[in-house]
């Protein structure tokens, strides 16, 4: 392999790692509130409201039942928008993390929902108000849940990544599209497939670890 593709090749890992990373920390941020407000707003809930429920859940339906491919041409007139253009790992983020957000967000809400009730009901029988409940008792015991499902979303985001090269969001998958498909380079193909499952196994990897050392039960 030459200098110059291995200067590629390193370029385009960085644009897939950041792509991952910046959407993932969206995902984790604005997808965490929201499967607590799923979980808060349910039916029995710390802060029962239906209605509202109902309309959260039907937007996080809907945005979860898009193909990301058809998702990230729908946004491309959001993505101008926000960040000037359609293309590059910058203008990737936007549909990364829109995609990923409502995926994060349904995981979370299950690891939460196996919070043990008894000890929501002890933490308002001392008292506790809502912020108090969430921020003592459903996310420390939710953690493990949580930070193994941000693992699975972030290997999730890796594949997505690799999809958005097809509309040059750069990183791995543009190139394995234009250098690997386009010009009928197999060992270029064959590498970018090695490079995306090491980089998978990582991260699964230090996600299972992390779980493993936050994980008080048993």
């Amino acid at each position: 392999m030459s200098k110059t593709m291995i200067d590629l090749f390193l370029r385009s890992l960085w644009e897939t790692i950041l792509m991952t990373g910046a959407s993932g920390f969206i995902s984790l941020v604005a997808g965490l509130p929201l499967g607590l407000a799923l979980i808060a707003t349910e039916r029995g809930g710390i802060a029962e409201n239906v209605w509202l429920n109902r309309l959260l859940a039907a937007i996080v339906n809907g945005f979860r039942s898009v193909p990301f491919i058809i998702l990230l041409v729908a946004l491309i007139p959001l993505t101008r928008l926000i960040v000037g253009t359609s293309i590059g790992t910058g203008a990737a983020i936007v549909p990364l993390s829109i995609a990923a957000t409502p995926y994060y967000a349904r995981i979370a809400e299950v690891s939460l929902r196996e919070v043990d009730h008894g000890l929501i009901e002890a933490a308002r029988a001392m008292g506790g108000n809502r912020w108090t409940i969430v921020r003592e008792v459903l996310v420390p015991e939710a953690l493990p849940g949580l930070v193994a499902g941000f693992t699975v979303t972030l290997v999730t985001l890796v594949g997505a990544s690799a999809m958005a090269g097809a509309i040059g969001a750069g990183g791995l998958g543009d190139l394995a599209i234009r250098y690997g498909y386009q010009r009928f380079e197999t060992a270029v193909m064959a590498w970018v497939v090695v490079v995306l499952i090491v980089l998978v196994c990582a991260l699964q990897w230090l996600g299972d670890r992390l779980v493993a050392r936050l994980d008080h039960r048993g």
